[in-house]
């Protein structure tokens, strides 16, 4: 029985036709991840509109939600935990913040600095938000087996730790 073709398969066709002395394997896994990232983000945001929440939004409330009670949390370290640039962590605390899913305040410890808490609202809306994620991601998982989601999951750890991110 032949594997089924996906649309990576007929890339690597078409270099072999055009350039057979190219090793295309690094291409085979990598054009797979790319596509499923977009897919899954493309997913990802579909499962997050009703709540009003941007997948980078929500990637804000999940740290904080993440850091447990008093879910509170300094702009600096959300940022550095999501790899974002303080202007763009600005721009999603304000939205949320607008939202009444956050609130921001100064921080008891350091007089120049902020504290970013969930709010109950926020709490109760990343609480269902992140069910309904996982919904999604649970469901393009189904064709494979528990030992096969498995395996997956170990080979992109090693692959993800292998590029020092």
């Amino acid at each position: 029985m032949k594997t089924p073709q996906d649309p990576v398969d007929a890339i690597i066709e078409q270099w072999a036709t055009v350039r057979p002395d190219l090793d295309t394997a690094a291409m085979e896994v990598f054009g797979r991840v790319f596509r499923l990232a977009r897919t899954m983000g493309d997913r990802m945001e579909k499962a997050y509109a009703p709540y009003g929440i941007s997948r980078g939004e929500f990637d804000v409330l999940a740290t904080l939600r993440r850091s447990d009670d008093p879910y509170t949390l300094s702009p600096r370290q959300l940022s550095a935990t999501l790899m974002l640039t303080t202007g763009g962590m600005t721009g999603r605390l304000d939205k949320l913040e607008r939202a009444g899913l956050l609130r921001r305040s100064p921080d008891p410890h350091d007089r120049r600095g902020l504290q970013v808490t969930l709010t109950d609202k926020g709490l109760r809306l990343i609480d269902e938000a992140v069910g309904a994620g996982l919904a999604v991601q649970t469901e393009a998982l189904a064709h494979l087996d528990e030992e096969q989601a498995g395996q997956l999951a170990s080979l992109l750890r090693e692959l993800l730790m292998g590029t020092g991110a």
